[in-house]
């Protein structure tokens, strides 16, 4: 029962990390060089990736050169110049304000004597009073 309460060996504290640590004398100078080779090694990463991306890049830009292809960026920037600028030959025509038929009363009226044409005589006389 004294084991379960924490009374063990004097030296469990010590044995589990705990409070007595041995200074190394070379202890903060072998953490700086082992930063150093991190960032060391950080640059040589970084400079590899970029060196290979460059590659991958001009492989692209062979490809893109052999078949006619535009840059992505490049089409990207036509697309959204074309959105800007509407073309002056363009399909779609530019939105009314207000809509047609609502307030014309000319307009309203030729519809009325379109659909009168196409009644018989007697709903037209009808309609007309």
């Amino acid at each position: 029962m004294k084991a379960a309460l924490g009374g063990g060996p004097p030296d469990v504290g010590k044995m589990l990390g705990g409070e007595e640590k041995e200074e190394d004398p070379d202890a903060a100078k072998k953490e700086e060089e082992r930063q150093e080779a991190l960032r060391q090694q950080e640059e040589e990463r970084k400079a590899k990736y970029a060196k290979m991306e460059a590659e991958r890049e001009q492989m692209r830009q062979d490809i893109r050169d052999k078949y006619g292809l535009k840059k992505k960026e490049e089409v990207e920037a036509e697309a959204a110049a074309a959105v800007e600028e509407p073309a002056a030959g363009s399909l779609t025509r530019p939105k009314k304000a207000v809509p047609s038929g609502c307030g014309d009363e000319e307009e309203e009226e030729s519809i009325m004597d379109t659909v009168m044409k196409y009644l018989p005589g007697p709903l037209q006389d009808m309609l007309k009073k």
